[in-house]
């Protein structure tokens, strides 16, 4: 099943997309209050869901707004250089432990969001395409025989960085957490239509240029060993997100630097989950 978080007309709903048994999509609206998971995103485009969804008025469908895929997850648990290749590019070795930092929550963007930097805080912005799981069930000390049974699902995610921060502060969270820089989105596709996370491709464009493609099979970490290590430190409880971790071809360690500008769009595409686009902006504080 697919899930969608959506503003509609000013109150917030959710779109369930589900398949009937010939194999054609259905989109319904349903309340809040329905009891379905509250970790949920939302499709492609309006265009899309419009389709999917016959009944919807062409002018309702232009209300259409598209929040996070996690409304308020308590943790966003963030992977760094979980492919060799990317360590690699950044001339680091191959971790020996999953390097783990936070994105805090008030980070989070929707699919369509403006992702946007004040050039007086940063000047050294990047892209960082990621597989996101959501944490569906308490998992704490798990095995990583079990961990993938405690995931609702996957879904993309922009780890979106300020370089000079991350370089600056010699530690991560001010340069992966300034608002706007979590990208999440669009689709929540659960586990069940997802057999094995390792088999999937992650790839990035920015302004309609491929800047990294790779497989979820080269991560150092795959998810099930991720999940057990994380339970054994701290409990990821329902709604938690666990960045994986993005492949190789990241601005910063192009030559010369290719960093994110004023105008770019960004898409994070991942095969069989869906395609987050955010567009980016340099905005002066007043």
């Amino acid at each position: 099943m697919r899930l969608a978080a959506i503003r509609r007309n000013g109150a917030d709903t959710l779109a369930v997309a589900g398949r009937d048994e010939d194999g054609t999509g259905r989109v319904r609206i349903v309340p809040p209050d329905s009891g379905l998971p509250t970790a949920v995103t939302s499709p492609d485009d309006v265009a899309w869901l419009a389709v999917a969804w016959p009944d919807l008025p062409e002018a309702e469908a232009a209300e259409l707004r598209f929040l996070p895929p996690v409304r308020v997850p308590e943790k966003i648990v963030a992977i760094g250089l979980n492919y060799a290749e990317h360590a690699a590019e950044g001339g680091l070795d191959v971790p020996k432990e999953p390097v783990v930092f936070a994105k805090f929550p008030s980070s989070l963007a929707a699919h369509g969001d403006v992702v946007e930097w004040d050039p007086a805080v940063t000047s050294q912005v990047d892209y960082e395409a990621e597989l996101a799981v959501v944490i569906g069930a308490e998992a704490r000390r798990v095995s990583e025989r079990d961990a993938l049974d405690h995931v609702l699902g996957y879904t993309c995610l922009n780890d979106v960085s300020a370089r000079d921060l991350q370089r600056d502060d010699g530690q991560w969270v001010r340069a992966k957490s300034l608002d706007t820089f979590c990208p999440m989105g669009p689709w929540l596709v659960t586990a069940d239509e997802i057999p094995d996370p390792q088999d999937l491709t992650v790839r990035c464009r920015v302004s309609g240029e491929v800047r990294q493609e790779a497989s979820t099979a080269d991560m150092i970490f795959p998810v099930r060993e991720l999940i057990a290590r994380l339970s054994r430190a701290f409990t990821l409880r329902p709604g938690d997100v666990i960045a994986t971790g993005t492949p190789p071809g990241v601005g910063a360690a192009s030559t010369p630097p290719r960093l994110l500008r004023d105008g770019d769009v960004m898409e994070v595409e991942i095969d069989g989950i869906g395609r987050l686009s955010n567009a980016c902006r340099e905005r002066t504080a007043p």
